[in-house]
């Protein structure tokens, strides 16, 4: 199951090699919530590491996430651990870049140069 929470991404962190075949990234994001604001702890792992490198800190964000969870045994005492993974990270507000037209695209229909002076010379109809 998927979330998506939204807010200023406070701070990340460079990617830990945890394992041979295992690796993670964390980030903290800085959500509103009621009088006081509330740093949230996600993390990226393998092939989605490098997804916050575009990324600055302060910029207002996006992140989906999934919720996971685990027990953990040691020394006959049994933990629980919850971790918000993240795979999604979108920039939002009005710095968001623009997708660039593609070069063999058709004008739309505001591209139509202004008129001219011109006397009108077409002989269609219509």
């Amino acid at each position: 199951m998927a979330f998506d929470i939204e807010g200023k991404l406070y701070k990340k962190f460079d990617t830990q090699q945890v394992t041979d075949s295992f690796r993670k990234r964390e980030f903290v994001i800085e959500i509103q919530d009621g009088a006081y604001p509330q740093l949230i702890k996600f993390q990226m792992t393998q092939n989605n590491c490098e997804k916050l490198d575009s990324f600055a800190e302060d910029n207002q964000i996006k992140v989906t996430f999934s919720l996971k969870g685990r027990e953990y045994t040691k020394e006959g005492r049994t933990s629980y651990f919850t971790n918000l993974d993240a795979w999604r990270v979108e920039k939002i507000g009005g710095d968001a870049p623009q997708a660039a037209a593609p070069a063999n695209s058709f004008p739309a229909a505001n591209d139509e140069p202004a008129s001219t002076d011109a006397p009108d010379t077409d002989d269609l109809p219509f």
